[in-house]
């Protein structure tokens, strides 16, 4: 990595926990490192690029890229954005599967709310490739809000309700410590975060028309990615529910003999979202997940033949 970065300035505030993030996965996983620190640079430059701290900061991290990539040579989740958004779109929806099992399982503690919010990060990082799904956004916005409320729970002593209990949709822009020592989460950090989400306190938690978070098909780590799971809270790296045969979908018979409509013309953002489709059934597969894999298939051979999902 190259030279370590001048002390962040105030205007890139909102960005160094994604920095932090990439830092942490500099040796765990660089492709992910390398999103994350792609995001922090293309939003510093939105936020601030002519005053002489933030042309000086933005220099240093543009300088870490150049280094990184060059490291990472001819790795396609580099050189192929397809590719790479698979795999940090995978990698985030791994942390955020481990974090919503172990919520919805009763076990609150630093790891989960860690993941969850590590989680919206890389989701943030994920922007990089375009526009966030709705489904991802959705996925954003409750794990930002998962992390909050149960991180001010355990600090207040209180007992967190599980699953989406009180989650109206907002989007918590904030940054929960998940270390009594974290350097990067200053007092005024912490008393935002407890002043935002007071309202979602035990007993006063409003229901919620929200159902549930729907994990998209596909969600796992591709082969090469090291788990994410913590150690030593009993769940294995593999821990991705693989679906018992009853549950394979049955094919649509229309696809059996599926060719091209006419006049169905195809947009380059078709063809991206075709081989998104494949991409996920591929990754299904190296987990045995024949369900996610089927579901992938049929979307893509139905976009290819209908230019419709």
């Amino acid at each position: 990595m190259a030279a370590q970065l001048p002390p962040i300035p105030p205007q890139f505030k909102a960005l160094q926990h994604h920095l932090r993030t990439a830092q942490e996965h500099d040796k765990r996983d660089p492709v992910v490192a390398y999103y994350c620190r792609l995001y922090a640079m293309q939003t510093g430059m939105k936020i601030d690029s002519k005053s002489p701290e933030c042309r000086k900061f933005l220099s240093k991290l543009m300088d870490q890229l150049e280094t990184q990539k060059k490291q990472l040579g001819d790795c396609e989740s580099i050189t192929q954005e397809i590719v790479g958004s698979v795999h940090v779109e995978n990698y985030a929806l791994k942390m955020f599967l481990y974090a919503d099992n172990e919520d919805r399982a009763g076990r609150f503690h630093k790891n989960m709310i860690k993941s969850f919010y590590t989680a919206s990060l890389l989701l943030d990082a994920l922007t990089v490739f375009g526009e966030l799904t709705e489904e991802n956004s959705q996925h954003r916005k409750y794990a930002r809000w998962k992390a909050t409320y149960i991180h001010n729970c355990l600090k207040n002593g209180a007992t967190p309700e599980s699953g989406p209990v009180g989650f109206e949709g907002e989007d918590y822009n904030l940054y929960p410590s998940t270390d009594e020592d974290d350097e990067g989460s200053s007092s005024a950090d912490k008393q935002d975060l407890e002043r935002s989400s007071s309202t979602y306190q035990p007993g006063n938690m409003p229901t919620s028309n929200y159902t549930g978070i729907q994990i998209p098909p596909g969600a796992h780590a591709p082969a090469n990615t090291p788990a994410e799971v913590p150690h030593n809270t009993g769940v294995a790296s593999n821990a991705i529910a693989n679906p018992s045969p009853q549950n394979i979908p049955s094919v649509d018979p229309s696809l059996y003999n599926a060719q091209p409509q006419g006049g169905t013309r195809l947009t380059p953002e078709d063809i991206a979202r075709a081989q998104k489709y494949c991409k996920y059934a591929g990754s299904a597969l190296q987990y045995e997940d024949i369900n996610n894999a089927v579901e992938n298939l049929q979307k893509a051979l139905k976009l290819l033949t209908t230019g419709r999902e």
